[in-house]
C-alpha cells in the first residue's frame, strides 16, 4: 500500500499555530480529512502518517481524535516539551496512543541551534527508545551535525529527518547539506522524508532543479531508508499535492519496482507502523 508519510491537518480557531499568518494566504484555513481524501485517491494512497503543526500537547491531543475516526491516518507525529522535567511521563502516557507513532519538537523555530544536544533531552529521548517511538527531526541544514551527535548518544533511537533537512535548494547551495546529510545517514537507525522540498525550491523551480537534492537523499540513505511525503497542504504553496506527486514519481522512475514502492510506502510501513 502506497503511503503518505507526512500531511497536516489544522483547525485555525485552536489558536496555538504561531507560525501560521495570514501572510500564507494558500494555507491560511482550516484544513481537514475531507480535504484531503480526494486526492489520496486520486493518486491510489491509502494511509498517510499525520503530523504536528504546533508546540503543544493540546495538539497532540487534536491530531489523536481526528485519527481516531479517520481510517487513512495510520499513525500521529505529535509534540511533548522535551526541556520539561516530567518529558518522560508525557511521552509515556502518549505512548499508549495505539496512533501515536513518533514526536517532534518544532526544532527549525528553537533559536538555540544546539538545543539538540542538551544533556537535559536525553531522558526524552531514552523514553521514546523505551516505547518504541520515532523520533522526527524538523532540522535545518545547520542543525544536522547536531543531529548526528544525537544518534551516536542514542544508537536506538530511530530517527527521521523531515524533509530532508530542508536544503537551500532555491540558493543552489547544497554542498555542505550533502556532506552533512551523509553524515547523519551513515547512522543506520536513520531515515529520511522525500518531502517538503517543492517549498525550499525558487518558483517555478521544477524535476531539473530538485533532481540534485533528491537524487543526493536516494544516494545517501537508499530508497530501503527513504519515503514519500506531501507535506500537504503546505505543499500548496509551491504548486500543489499534484505537482509534487508528479516531480517525485518522474525522480524516482530510474529505480526497480521494489525500490520504488519502498520509497512510495514500504519505507514508511515498515519504520512507523510495524512495532
Amino acid at each position: 500500500m502506497q503511503v503518505d508519510a507526512h500531511q497536516h491537518f489544522w483547525r485555525l480557531d485552536r489558536g496555538d499555530y504561531g507560525w501560521l499568518t495570514s501572510a500564507l494566504a494558500p494555507i491560511h484555513r482550516d484544513f481537514a480529512p475531507e480535504d484531503l481524501a480526494p486526492i489520496l485517491a486520486r493518486h491510489g494512497i491509502g494511509r498517510t502518517i499525520l503530523v504536528q503543526a504546533a508546540p503543544t500537547e493540546a495538539e497532540t491531543r487534536y491530531l489523536l481524535e481526528v485519527a481516531r475516526v479517520t481510517p487513512f491516518v495510520a499513525g500521529v507525529v505529535g509534540w511533548v516539551d522535551f526541556d520539561a522535567r516530567n518529558a518522560p511521563d508525557a511521552v509515556a502516557r502518549f505512548a499508549r496512543e495505539p496512533k501515536l507513532v513518533g514526536l517532534r519538537p518544532m526544532v527549525q523555530d528553537i533559536d538555540d541551534d544546539d538545543w539538540l544536544v542538551q544533556p537535559g533531552l536525553a531522558p526524552a529521548f531514552e523514553a521514546m527508545i523505551a516505547h518504541g517511538l520515532v523520533f522526527d527531526a524538523l532540522v535545518l541544514p545547520r542543525h544536522l551535525p547536531r543531529l548526528a551527535r544525537v544518534l551516536e548518544r542514542h544508537p536506538q533511537l530511530r530517527v527521521v529527518v523531515d524533509h530532508g533537512a530542508k536544503p537551500r535548494i532555491a540558493a543552489r547551495d547544497l554542498d555542505g547539506w550533502r556532506r552533512d546529510i551523509a553524515a547523519v545517514a551513515a547512522f543506520p537507525q536513520a531515515c529520511c522524508k522525500l518531502s517538503g522540498l517543492a517549498t525550499e525550491a525558487a518558483p517555478g523551480d521544477g524535476l531539473a532543479e530538485l533532481a540534485p537534492a533528491i537524487d543526493a537523499l536516494l544516494r545517501a540513505f537508499g530508497p530501503q531508508r527513504l519515503m514519500w511525503g506531501s507535506d500537504w497542504p503546505v505543499v500548496n504553496l509551491a504548486g500543489g499535492y499534484d505537482r509534487w506527486r508528479e516531480i517525485s514519481l518522474a525522480a524516482l522512475a530510474g529505480l526497480d519496482a521494489a525500490s520504488r514502492a519502498a520509497v512510495l510506502g514500504g519505507t514508511a510501513e515498515r519504520v512507523y507502523l510495524r512495532h
